[in-house]
């Protein structure tokens, strides 16, 4: 086989400014990762919620070294997601982001929808404007277990493009529909600009999450142009199998370049995480109504 996605990592103890600004212009340099004076960037943590901001959401030093490096470069810099409970800028400001950017000239900016778009699948989504319009998106995840997904990663942090309600709806509408809720997660990533994604798993979040499990010290940046060979790194560092991981499996059905084990060029160093503590038992992927209703009810409540 010709062209593997690479992945590297810099082992990275705490959040230390100047230890982030060294991992991160190591890791881009690895990837030969540049960008031109003037391109639009988006930048795409994971503001999910207000609650357990600081183990929930991508460490804003990790955001702000980013902006900086970006800045330096002279592009054009915004911060942005559509956050499952609240609004973009409480998220922000309850995970410490709004501090960490106040003397950038960076904006935090609220997702609008686009137009519709039909995806592959047969599924109408509206995307984030912001996001389709920029030049490039740099991806910035947190490593952390997922209550329904097993886990929540690249791939799925990119799920954060959705624009406001859809996504609950999605869960209530395809989470029993076959593969269809995760062919929609990974539509949506193959049609964003995403030229890097770098992976928040100095403490990561293991148990229950996204928003409710316990801190687990990693001491690991990961980065990669892929997010799906990002992914694809991590459960296999995790020791585990498609057959475990509905997103991973469906990735391979599609063929999506990086599922594949064979796709991915791993650092001769690759970390073992195999005791990383996943959910026992996942929640049902799809929303029953009842709770559907309190989800919307919630998050119109956390808007006012």
């Amino acid at each position: 086989m010709g062209f593997k996605e690479r992945i590297e990592f810099f082992v990275c103890e705490n959040y230390r400014p100047d230890r982030l600004k060294r991992a991160i212009a190591f890791l881009l340099e690895k990837l030969s990762f540049q960008v031109s004076s003037g391109t639009r960037v988006l930048v795409k943590p994971n503001l999910v919620s207000a609650r357990n901001a600081a183990l929930s959401c991508t460490h804003p030093e990790i955001v702000r070294a980013v902006c900086e490096w970006l800045i330096e470069k002279r592009a054009e810099v915004t911060v942005g997601d559509s956050p499952a409970f609240g609004t973009t800028r409480g998220v922000a400001r309850a995970a410490g982001l709004v501090r960490a950017l106040s003397d950038l000239p960076v904006k935090i900016v609220s997702f609008s929808p686009s137009r519709p778009i039909k995806l592959a699948c047969g599924v109408t989504v509206k995307l984030a404007r912001e996001a389709l319009c920029a030049d490039l998106i740099v991806n910035l995840p947190r490593f952390k277990a997922h209550d329904q997904l097993l886990l929540t990663l690249a791939v799925k942090n990119l799920f954060g493009c959705v624009v406001g309600l859809q996504k609950p709806l999605f869960h209530a509408r395809f989470g029993e529909r076959g593969d269809l809720f995760y062919r929609v997660i990974l539509e949506v990533s193959e049609l964003l600009p995403v030229g890097l994604n770098l992976m928040d798993a100095i403490v990561a979040m293991e148990g229950r999450g996204p928003t409710t499990g316990r801190p687990k010290n990693l001491g690991l940046l990961w980065a990669s142009r892929s997010a799906v060979a990002l992914d694809t790194a991590i459960y296999l560092a995790l020791d585990l199998s498609p057959e475990e991981v509905p997103l991973w499996q469906t990735a391979q059905k599609m063929r999506l370049y990086g599922a594949r084990p064979e796709e991915v060029a791993f650092p001769s160093d690759f970390p073992d995480l195999s005791d990383f503590r996943l959910p026992e038992k996942p929640s049902p992927v799809s929303f029953h109504p009842l709770r559907l209703i309190r989800g919307i009810l919630k998050r119109l409540l956390m808007k006012i």
